[in-house]
């Protein structure tokens, strides 16, 4: 969903005990957390002491848009009050000590800080934001503020509730010291994590569509899939202006709309607007930093988002991605399946929703579609 502060850190009381009812006719339901990582790769993270420059290149390099940062153990407490330790896999000794998340949008919001000295006139200013040790950001979004584990005995139903929530990420312990547990955890300790997100479990579900039945024929908007209040920016709305207002909302990404209004310009255009019923003309999005250059980045503030996004769609990253940049979208009436294709194919975390007029009405979130699922599976016999 597109909502300011979308991380329900209510969900510390999802500590979600197993299913317990019977399974035997139903072989998605029987799926566990360790069947989603059975074939991730090593976790991506980076040291408390990197700088901010360091980490968007680790970023860009493997292809994600958050890291967790690792430190000595003994000395931080971690985001959330969590203790999530890597422990040397004999003797059982810690080795690191995960104290937070870091994310693109984390970085969004310290560029913005500040936002009247960077006005693109001094490259310097990006330098010195960009040259802070990474750990210091850590919390500057809601979602950085807690860090999460899923034990891998955690069912694929509990698993939906907890991302169903607005949680985007966890990390999910290799050979975890308790086996027994279920759920949710800030305690924990391994000898190696792997990182399960929201877009992990979509792709599962592409893969296993045929166990879920007939509801991904269904309309998205017969689901009640649709999140109607949707946040945009407009076509005139700086660089710089839209890093605030995403930073302000903690929106990962915003749609650009066209508008005509009698409003004075300059103030209209720095602020969110009420998207509904308006041309959707692009999408400025967090991760559209990994495409771009710091001194790339500072040149362009003054500049429309607009321009911006198509101006790095033309970057070598995206040129050599398999799902090159566009807007992604869909209608009311399109189905649940097309939209997950769509996510999944394209990479994207939202699909914005228009009307046969191409204006927007709202938009359909990785979050919406494991909720409407995670209901559908509920639902049925046992």
């Amino acid at each position: 969903m597109q909502q300011t502060g979308e991380l329900n850190t209510t969900t510390t009381t999802t500590t979600t005990t197993k299913h317990s009812c019977s399974t035997e006719n139903q072989p998605l339901r029987n799926k566990h957390v360790r069947d989603l990582v059975a074939d991730k790769r090593r976790l991506v993270e980076v040291p408390y002491t990197a700088s901010l420059a360091h980490m968007m290149n680790a970023l860009v390099a493997n292809r994600v848009v958050a890291a967790p940062v690792a430190a000595p153990p003994g000395h931080w407490i971690g985001a959330g009050g969590s203790m999530i330790m890597e422990s040397d896999k004999q003797t059982g000794v810690a080795r690191k000590h995960y104290i937070g998340m870091v994310t693109m949008l984390d970085i969004l919001a310290h560029i913005a800080g500040d936002d009247d000295k960077m006005d693109g006139s001094d490259g310097s200013d990006l330098d010195q934001k960009m040259a802070v040790p990474v750990s210091s950001i850590i919390g500057h979004c809601l979602e950085g503020l807690s860090l999460w584990t899923l034990n891998p005995n955690t069912s694929m139903i509990d698993c939906m509730e907890v991302f169903s929530k607005g949680i985007h990420r966890a990390l999910v312990p290799v050979d975890s010291h308790m086996e027994n547990m279920s759920g949710v955890e800030l305690v924990e300790s391994a000898s190696s994590y792997r990182m399960l997100t929201q877009m992990d479990m979509v792709r599962f579900l592409k893969e296993h569509a045929f166990e879920i039945g007939d509801i991904i024929s269904r309309t998205v908007s017969e689901l009640g899939a649709v999140t109607e209040n949707v946040f945009a920016i407009t076509h005139s709305t700086k660089v710089i202006e839209a890093i605030n207002c995403m930073r302000a909302a903690m929106l990962n990404a915003v749609p650009i709309v066209r508008v005509v209004t009698d409003a004075p310009e300059q103030e209209y255009h720095k602020q969110l607007i009420n998207g509904r019923g308006r041309k959707l003309i692009g999408t400025f999005s967090a991760t559209d930093l990994r495409g771009c250059h710091l001194a790339t980045l500072q040149s362009w503030l003054p500049f429309s988002a607009l321009d911006f996004t198509e101006s790095v769609s033309n970057s070598p990253l995206y040129a050599a991605s398999d799902s090159p940049r566009e807007l992604v979208s869909c209608l009311p009436e399109s189905s649940l399946a097309e939209v997950i294709d769509k996510v999944v194919t394209k990479h994207v975390h939202r699909v914005w929703v228009v009307d046969r007029h191409g204006l927007l009405v709202g938009l359909v979130s990785i979050t919406d579609i494991i909720r409407v699922l995670r209901l559908s599976l509920l639902s049925e016999p046992r």
